[in-house]
Order: structure tokens, then sequence, then C-alpha cells
């Protein structure tokens, strides 16, 4: 099937900077495809040269003849005066929708978003609504192919399921940029990633995120043993070169010449597998206190509307809070509660002596006439971190930046880069309590995973509002869940709150984002099949090599006990023995999970493709 959009060849260039040479990209009918890569790397770009509104510095874009393409930016805005159902009106007229299917279109198209007031103001909606209304917008305009760049950053949860049931029914071609893991998971058909690491500029693998991962995994070892097969080859020829070979023999001018070849073709390998990641780490103070913030019976209303009730919660030392619920639900209001930012309009908030709380805020702005040096400095040439003077260029380079970036505004970093600059300044600051509000928008993969480590490793406390629902799996080790209409509830994890919102609609399931909910099966006699998650899949992709590495170490640790020297050493032998023991347990356990894992991929049906 000949592809709908087809980029060759092209390449685009900022100043002295290219963000990417000769990228080939093409757009089939009915392809989903998810496109990652690092910040920085000219995914926004790629989407706009794309969408039409930005030239290549070269190569060319070849678009089918009448083509219907939508493209839905990073940021929605909408202008003051205009209501919701001006925009999607006005979306329509533009649209090669006839007439007669406009009514249907335009009321099944909101009610299935969840939009009820048509009369709101578009500007005044939260990030999240104005999102779904700029996805509506181009919905409604029946494309061939939608562009989405970053849509999940500004929805909620129940937003991106929304998303989610809308692109997997969808009978358009879309590109997703996204780093939400989760997501890409469920909606790919194909993934893409856009990296100078790939000789193409561009690695893409059919499948969802998992396949990816496998498909990229195999590509870098593959690219690892021709770089040490390289190294060891152009070593050689540089012996060879050294002993004094001459160029007088047409064999010899031969060789000199392949060795010049092998010595660029490594130095071009080197340049392009050359990866730094950020370091990130967050200072935690060496409090003892148990009790950090106690919340009795914590009504907070906004307005006439009350957002929850009767809260009563208390945060711990070392516990690790995900705070989910709908967009309005309250969650950016109870973490300035936690503050003191804002007092209750009912209950008590307290807080132990001198609790020193740092809190990311999602709508905090850099001044984008400010220079980096001075965003990451504010003082003067270094900063103190973790009770030592660093200078700005050190600090600057743990976050992936250079020494000529430092004098450039910080307009003219990306968004990925901007949200690095802002965890350079929560690092400043020593936490009991981190209150992180949304801390994951425009943070590419590396980073994310980075984040997670650092998160897992701070030693104090801390409340995350995140949409990423692999973040929130993973760091959290209790979740507090808002419903949006005045209730508040505590779960060991991210699937118990989904469960506990189901439930409370009986005989139904719900469908997210449509006004018209959906009867539940009434067969419950049949138990729902488990199937691997996320997570699940990708332990059970690499529990084979972690059981043959416990078997391994078992055996040593048998050969250690039949070592003459350490069977005649009674402390040494008791160690040893303890440690075969510890080991045989691991194994043991590993082996029951596979057990677990395999009967649970048994259930996935298996791809034809």
């Amino acid at each position: 099937m000949p592809p709908i959009i087809n980029a060759q060849k092209i390449s685009k260039s900022f100043g002295a900077k290219p963000l990417f040479e000769d990228v080939s990209f093409t757009v089939s009918e009915g392809s989903r495809i998810g496109l990652i890569g690092p910040n920085g790397s000219g995914k926004s770009t790629l989407m706009r040269i794309l969408a039409g509104t930005e030239e290549p510095d070269s190569g060319n874009v070849a678009i089918r003849k009448r083509l219907r393409l939508a493209y839905v930016e990073q940021d929605s805005h909408f202008g003051t005066g205009q209501n919701v159902r001006a925009v999607i009106e006005r979306a329509l007229k533009s649209s090669s929708n006839p007439d007669s299917e406009h009514g249907a279109h335009f009321t099944e198209t909101l009610g299935r978003a969840g939009f009820e007031n048509l009369e709101a103001e578009a500007a005044a909606l939260s990030g999240g609504w104005q999102k779904r209304l700029a996805i509506v917008e181009a919905l409604v305009q029946a494309p061939d192919v939608l562009l989405l760049d970053e849509p999940t950053n500004h929805l909620d949860l129940a937003g991106i399921e929304w998303l989610e049931a809308l692109l997997e029914e969808a009978a358009f071609a879309c590109v997703v940029v996204s780093h939400d893991r989760y997501f890409l998971e469920n909606i790919a058909s194909e993934m893409a990633e856009l990296s100078r690491v790939y000789p193409d500029g561009l690695l893409r693998v059919r499948g969802n995120y998992s396949a990816f991962l496998e498909k990229k995994e195999e590509f870098l070892h593959a690219q690892s043993k021709r770089q040490e097969a390289l190294e060891n080859l152009v070593h050689s020829e540089i012996e060879w070169l050294r002993r004094g070979a001459k160029a007088r023999t047409r064999k010899s001018k031969a060789r000199i010449d392949k060795a010049g070849e092998l010595i660029g073709e490594l130095a071009d390998l080197n340049a392009r597998t050359r990866s730094a990641s950020a370091q990130i780490d967050f200072s935690a103070t060496d409090r003892k206190t148990k009790r950090l913030i106690e919340l009795e019976n914590v009504t907070c209303e906004v307005g006439k509307r009350k957002l929850f009730e009767r809260l009563n919660f208390i945060i711990t030392a070392g516990m690790r809070v995900g705070l989910v619920g709908p967009n309005g639900s309250g969650k950016t209001s109870l973490l300035r509660l936690l503050r003191g930012e804002r007092t209750p309009t009912g209950g008590e908030v307290r807080r132990a002596d001198w609790l020193r709380i740092v809190y990311f805020d999602q709508s905090r702005q850099l001044d984008t006439n400010m220079t980096l040096r001075r965003a990451l400095a504010p003082e003067g040439d270094s900063v103190v971190y973790q009770d030592r003077v660093i200078h700005v260029a050190s600090w600057a380079a743990k976050f992936l930046f250079t020494g000529e970036q430092l004098s450039q505004p910080v307009e003219r970093l990306s968004g990925g880069e901007r949200a690095r600059v802002l965890i350079a300044q929560l690092m400043l600051q020593p936490a009991d309590v981190l209150l992180l509000d949304e801390p994951t928008n425009d943070l590419d993969i590396p980073t994310l995973e980075i984040l997670e480590e650092s998160l897992l490793e701070f030693r104090g406390s801390l409340v995350l509002v995140t949409h990423d629902r692999y973040m929130l799996d993973r760091v959290s080790n209790i979740v507090l869940g808002l419903d949006g209409r005045g209730s508040a509830e505590s779960f060991a994890d991210y699937a118990q709150w989904e469960s506990w919102q189901a439930e409370r609609k009986p005989g139904m399931k719900a469908q997210v984002g449509s006004t018209a909910p959906v009867l539940a099966s009434s067969d419950s006699s049949v138990p729902a099949k488990k199937k691997l998650s996320y997570l699940e899949a990708r332990e059970y992709a690499g529990i084979e090599q972690r059981i043959a590495d416990a078997e391994r170490l078992l055996q040593s640790k048998r050969a250690e006990l039949e070592n003459p020297a350490i069977a005649s050493d009674g402390p040494k032998l008791v160690t040893v023995h303890a440690e075969m023991e510890g080991a045989q347990k691991d194994l043991d356990a590993l082996y029951a999970l596979w057990a677990e894992l395999d009967e649970k991929a048994a259930n996935v049906p298996r791809s034809n493709s």
C-alpha cells in the first residue's frame, strides 16, 4: 500500500546545530505510529514538517491529493470570548463533512469527549479540558491523518483512557509524539525513535512499545558487537601502519585506504553511540520524625463546589504517595493545603516542627528572557549542592547542557530541556517532603527513568501527581484517590483505585469519556483470564536470563562449599552455607514467578503478523 505521507531524506537545522539529517518517514492508511526520541532530537519539528506548517532545509515531503490532515500542537490555546460550541462549529464549517452530518457528528464527538456545558468559555477551561477540546476540534474535521504532539501532557488519567479508546477504534491514521509508556503500549501499531544513535537517524519497529524495546535492544547489541569488532580491526590496522607501511604498491595503497575507511566508520559509530544521562538526585534532610503531615477531617471547597470533605490522612517518613483523580478533583488544591499555601474550609492540617517542604509547581514558568546560566545559578557562577560548591558549567553538564548553551536565552530550549532546568532548581533545596505536581511533562523516556530511580532513592517523603501510570505504579507505595465528587480513599496501588472507580457504578462498566454507560456482561460465572501487565511483560522478557544468573550463583556457592580451604574454616563455612541457602531461595522464587507469568502469557493472543 503506497504511503499517504512520504517524507524522504529531510534535514533540519537551527543555526549551526542540526536537529536531524537525511531522515525518511512515511505514514500509511490506518497506521498508529508512536514517535519518541531524546529531548531536542526534533520530534515537534518533524511533526510540523509532516503537517506542512514548516519546511525542511532539504529533502521533500509528498502528500496524497485531497488528504485531510489535522494537527494538534503541544500547547492548546483558544481566544477569549469563544465558547466550546463556537470552537467546534467553526471547525465543522472548515471540514469537508456534508452539512447534513454536522449535527450528529457534533453531538456524538462532544458527548464522547465528556463535554456537558457547551457555553463554557474555551480559554477559561483547565489545561486538560483545553487539550480535549483541541483534540475534538481536530476530530470533527474527519481527518485521514491526525498528528498529536504530546497529547497526554495535560490530560488527567481519565482523559488519557478516553484518548486511548478513541485511537484504538479510529479508522484514520495517526502519529503521536508521547513519552507515556503505558499509552504507547496500548495504542501504537508501530513505534519510531528519532535519534542520532541510529545510522538513518530513525529506528522504526512494527508493534507496540514492548515490541520496540525488544528490537531496540537487539539493534544496540548488534551495533555494540560491530563497534567491538571495528575497534579490534582498526587497532590491528594502526599497528600495521605504525610498522612503516608504504603506499608504493597497489595492494599497500588499497590497504591504507581501507584502514582510513575503517577509522572513519569507527569514529562515526563512536560519535553516534556516545550518550549521557541527566544526573538527578534530590537532597533529603536527616529528620527522624515519623509523622510529618496530618490531615484531620479536612474539607476543601472552591466557590460553592466541594472538592473533598472529611479527609483523614497521615504522611509519614518514607511514604511515597501517588495522588490521583480527574481534572478539577482538587489534586493541586490538596498539594497547596499540604504546603500551607491555603487553609482548609474545615478540619485541620498539622505539620511537624521546622518541616522543609519543596514544591514542584506544574504551572511554574521560567523567565524565557533569562540566560540558561542565570536560570541554573541565579546567585553567581556556582551553586551549593549537598554542602559542595559546584561551578555552573559542571552543574549544567549534570543536566546534559553544554558550556556553549549557558549564554543562550531559556526561550531557545525545548520543553524537555526547560523541565530539566526546573528539576535542577528543585534539587538545590533539601527536603523532608517533596510535593511534585506533574513533573514528567515534556521529559524524554531516559530522563523519566532516571527521575523514577532518584525518587525511589529519595530518603524523605513525597506526594506525586502525574498522569504517567508507569511512574505511578513504580514509585508510589500508597495511592490517594480523589473522585471529584467530594470523596477520597487510599489504596495500595493504582489498579485498586481503578477497580474502586468501576465498582461505584453497579451493573455498569464505564466507557471512559462517554456520556452513555455500557452494560457489563451478565455472565459472571466465567472468570476473566489474567493477562500480563506491561510491567509483567517486561519482567517476563528477562526472567530466563535472571534464572540463568541465579543458577550460576547457586553453582558457585556449592563449589565454594566443596573448596577444602573453606571446609576447614568454620566461620567462613557457615557464611557460605547461608549464602547458598539464600541463593536457593531466590532461585525457587524466580521459578515460581516464571510459572505465574508463563500462565498469564499463555492468555495473550498471538499476532498473525
